[in-house]
């Protein structure tokens, strides 16, 4: 796919991997449509940021814990760009809780934002994708899920469930849509820490003993954006972590 003029829509664009993400898609030439749950001051600065690159921005307020206002993100990018090729599912909430301790509320509020937001919008996007065309699904996963443990309960299944949805997204959606992922493992430090405790951790558990960060992923969204012959794939950024 090249890049050059494509729309993307980028679900949490404004902030952390999002941010990252919608930068690096407008510096390869991508009108950027920028979501955005309550961060108005970042998505506004993303705004001016993907402007300055000489391609068009917009941003777009919606909460993904409620269906109506989900269900607008894919028709209002239409709306101002005239079509949608590229839909990048990030934004999401991560609550900590094993079994005991995840109430039905964080069950719903994680199942919500992180499972059925990205099924309404990729459901939305492969509709208004013209026959023939060719259309780009990356979501964001975590590469946590490939080790079981007893944190995040309903965290891991929301993401596990996500990749679940990539791989039949893949076989659906061919020869048009590609649809792939990317999961993370110590990309950014949780909200309170800074970066020595990512430097701590990846000394303890990471293979390459040193952690990743937002514009990795951003690189590696845009090689799965840019190879015509990737679906279904899911590209590991954890420094071997989780292996």
């Amino acid at each position: 796919m090249n890049l050059d003029r494509k729309v993307a829509v980028v679900t949490g664009g404004a902030v952390r991997v999002g941010r990252a993400i919608s930068l690096a898609l407008a510096q390869a030439g991508c009108h950027v449509f920028v979501h955005y749950g309550r961060s108005a001051g970042p998505a506004l600065k993303t705004k001016e940021e993907i402007e300055a690159t000489g391609v068009e921005a917009e941003i777009f307020s919606a909460d993904l814990s409620d269906v109506t206002s989900t269900q607008l993100i894919i028709p209002s990018a239409i709306d101002r760009f005239g079509k949608v090729d590229i839909l990048i599912n990030s934004a999401a909430i991560f609550l900590e809780g094993g079994l005991a301790d995840t109430t039905i509320e964080m069950w719903e509020s994680q199942f919500a934002i992180n499972l059925r937001a990205p099924f309404i919008l990729s459901q939305a996007f492969a509709a208004q994708v013209p026959p023939g065309d060719a259309g780009a699904i990356v979501n964001i996963v975590d590469a946590r899920i490939f080790r079981p443990a007893a944190d995040h309960f309903a965290y891991r299944l929301t993401k596990s469930g996500l990749l679940s949805m990539t791989l039949n997204l893949a076989h659906e959606l061919a020869p048009n849509i590609r649809v792939n992922a990317v999961a993370l493992g110590a990309i950014l430090p949780p909200p309170g820490k800074d970066d020595s405790y990512l430097n701590n951790l990846a000394q303890l558990r990471i293979p390459l003993q040193r952690a990743g960060n937002a514009e990795m992923v951003a690189q590696n969204v845009l090689h799965l954006l840019s190879q015509e012959f990737l679906t279904g794939v899911t590209i590991r950024i954890d420094g071997a972590e989780f292996l």
